[in-house]
């Protein structure tokens, strides 16, 4: 049987909620993070080496990476759901709004988390160099990028209900973690109405609230 090897606050919700969205069974396994290190447990690094959500097993298959994982969820149990036709124009926003969420999103939203934590956990007498390079990395490099990609998601969500059409598709379960983290970590509300309206309707949606109760714990970490 399929099983979802799921750490708690991670990307594994994505994970979650295309299970409940799909209708099918699988199984699942909850792993708390070390208390002292926020990390994986060793218990899930049996199964995920690195110690990166998401990860699942499947008989003889064991894969991590969110996106990996989706495309071998949606081809082996999807029936067709949640990914436009090839040869539609919904297939090729797809196609973007797919890939930029692990290819350009989480990158940024990941490092500029760790820049905060370099800053508040460096030695005191080096805290006012870190926290100086981390503000300028910020500044220069992270902030301008996460902007223009906050533009972008807004012009397309102006157009469309979902990022790929009027309909929930795959690149929504990838681009839907990413929203919650950057509602935390940057801020939406009236500067982004749209993406902040898009935030509410994944929200609302009945598989996502039960991916939530199933996980019990999700808190984009800060």
């Amino acid at each position: 049987m399929l099983t979802l090897h799921h750490l708690e606050n991670s990307q594994s919700i994505r994970i979650l909620w295309l299970l409940e969205e799909l209708g099918i069974e699988y199984a699942f396994k909850m792993y708390d993070r070390d208390p002292a290190t926020r990390l994986a447990p060793s218990e899930y690094k049996e199964i995920s080496p690195l110690g990166t959500a998401p990860a699942i097993t499947d008989g003889n298959v064991t894969l991590s990476e969110s996106n990996a994982i989706i495309d071998y969820i949606i081809e082996t149990y999807g029936d067709g759901k949640l990914r436009p036709k090839t040869g539609t124009p919904e297939r090729t926003d797809y196609l973007f709004w797919f890939h930029m969420a692990q290819g350009s999103l989480q990158p940024l939203l990941t490092n500029r988390y760790v820049f905060s934590m370099m800053s508040s956990r460096a030695p005191f007498f080096i805290k006012p160099i870190v926290a100086s390079i981390g503000k300028k990395l910020n500044e220069n490099f992270i902030a301008p990028r996460l902007e223009r990609i906050l533009v972008q998601m807004e012009a397309q969500l102006a157009k469309t209900k979902w990022f790929a059409g009027d309909e929930l598709t795959a690149a929504d379960i990838t681009m839907g973690y990413c929203v919650e983290v950057m509602a935390v970590r940057v801020g939406l509300g009236d500067r982004y109405p749209h993406t902040q309206q898009y935030l509410e309707q994944m929200r609302a949606r009945p598989a996502y609230q039960a991916a939530l109760q199933k996980d019990g714990k999700f808190k984009p970490l800060a």
